[in-house]
């Protein structure tokens, strides 16, 4: 009777150990969202339509669907996933190449459920520091935010600053326009008077000019002008001016060949006052005050014009360079325009990288040797979010050709800071670029199980 029993009972577990492991073999490695394709039946549809077959087949490590979902928890078929639950963590897929291959693929173990491998669930240790992860970003995003909304309204004013102070620059550019125009007038005036005194315009010189004439033709100083003087310091004026000969010197005097001032009076410094053909060549008299004060108002005038066209020069290059920064782009509500006449640098080994926004990036070696690496280019964020990269190209060539450039990429953070560098090919780089102004209202957080 005992014997009886005993093999009765043996048989009952025997009997019964298959069902409950079949169970649990035909629901491992289905997420929840998969499991109304598993519910128990006589027979079993491949998830893709392509084959039906008796439910006892499901994961029993043979593959007999093309799409590998009969067998979800073996490593039978080659195109099967297998799902980590994972609960504490993140739930994921793996190839179910991984399953029961000795390794622990999944946080929960669940994947090396017939394996000499012995894996711990650590998935609540990693959802801990996933979540810490998380709420850090949070944190970090809510003060970016912050900190960004204060930008944006340091933004609003420094622009409109800039629009007034291109204003106020116009209208100086516009008065020294009008100062411009008087002051080349008055050179032109001063300029006349000073050519027509060195001509000799008794008009201008005055009663005293003919004596001081005179002493300026008298070049020895001994109280008389000689055929070679007169040949010295007049100039016939036709086309160009041309040097007097003998016989036209002689002439000019009256066909002698001295002349005295009473002389010169009569005769010659009639010729000089009264006829263009003859001048004196470009000699102005040191001893002539009316000389003298032309001379000294020419130069003033030319040296207040200089300084009213350098001045102008200037004003209109800072319009220049002022309407050049308006015109880049600072955002929807300007909050990149704080960054505009900023640098900011990184030590990187034995080079320091300096960015400075919508100018330029370069790179310093210990040496001392600065290489550009691009000058501002433009945004080349995504569509949803085109303010995420700045690219810098057309700097120094690279030896293997082209030119350097860079892609600066604007990450969220509560600090305006590079972060890294990056060189991925050559003579091509990537800047880590961490802003406020980058931070979105919307950070999607990764899926994280806070169940047990």
């Amino acid at each position: 009777m005992k014997l009886l029993f005993s093999c009765s009972l043996l048989l009952f577990i025997t009997a019964a150990r298959p069902c409950g492991s079949a169970a649990t073999r035909k629901l491992r490695g289905i997420s929840s969202s998969y499991k109304r394709f598993y519910r128990e039946r006589r027979s079993f549809l491949c998830i893709d339509g392509s084959r039906v077959i008796p439910f006892e087949q499901v994961n029993d490590d043979y593959c007999d669907c093309e799409d590998g979902s009969d067998e979800p928890g073996t490593s039978a078929c080659p195109r099967g996933r297998f799902y980590c639950t994972n609960l504490g963590f993140r739930p994921h897929y793996i190839p179910s190449s991984r399953v029961n291959d000795g390794i622990c693929d999944c946080c929960d173990a669940s994947d090396e459920y017939n394996s000499h491998a012995r894996c711990q669930n650590s998935c609540w240790n990693l959802g801990q520091r996933e979540r810490a992860y998380v709420e850090g970003q949070m944190r970090t995003l809510d003060e970016g935010l912050q900190l960004k909304q204060q930008l944006i309204e340091e933004g609003v004013l420094l622009w409109r600053e800039k629009q007034a102070q291109l204003r106020e620059l116009q209208q100086v550019a516009e008065d020294l326009q009008i100062k411009l125009e008087e002051h080349r007038r008055r050179k032109q005036e001063a300029e006349q008077t000073l050519k027509a005194l060195e001509a000799g315009d008794t008009r201008v010189r005055g009663q005293n000019s003919s004596e001081s004439t005179f002493r300026l033709l008298d070049s020895n100083k001994d109280g008389s002008l000689s055929v070679e003087e007169l040949q010295e310091k007049l100039v016939w004026v036709q086309e160009e001016e041309l040097l007097l000969s003998e016989e036209e010197a002689v002439a000019l005097m009256g066909g002698g060949r001295q002349m005295d001032l009473p002389m010169f009076q009569h005769s010659l410094w009639d010729v000089l006052n009264t006829e263009n053909r003859v001048k004196i060549r470009g000699i102005v008299d040191a001893e002539d005050p009316h000389l003298k004060a032309a001379d000294t108002a020419a130069e003033r005038e030319a040296s207040s014009l200089k300084k009213v066209e350098e001045a102008y020069d200037t004003i209109n290059m800072e319009i220049s360079d002022l309407r050049t920064k308006l015109a880049i782009d600072y955002g929807p509500d300007w909050e990149f325009l704080f960054l505009n006449s900023q640098c900011y640098q990184l030590n990187v080994y034995e080079y320091t990288y300096n960015l400075c926004p919508f100018n330029q990036v370069t790179q310093k070696s210990t040496a001392g040797t600065e290489v550009s690496l691009g000058r501002w280019g433009m945004w080349a964020g995504t569509p949803k979010n085109p303010y995420s990269q700045m690219v810098y190209e057309n700097g120094e060539p690279c030896w293997q050709g082209g030119s350097r450039s860079t892609t600066v990429t604007l990450t969220c953070g509560t600090e305006t800071a590079l972060c890294g560098v990056k060189e991925p090919s050559k003579c091509q780089y990537i800047i880590d670029f961490q802003t406020p102004v980058a931070c979105q209202p919307v950070l999607k957080q990764r899926g994280v199980h806070s169940e047990l």
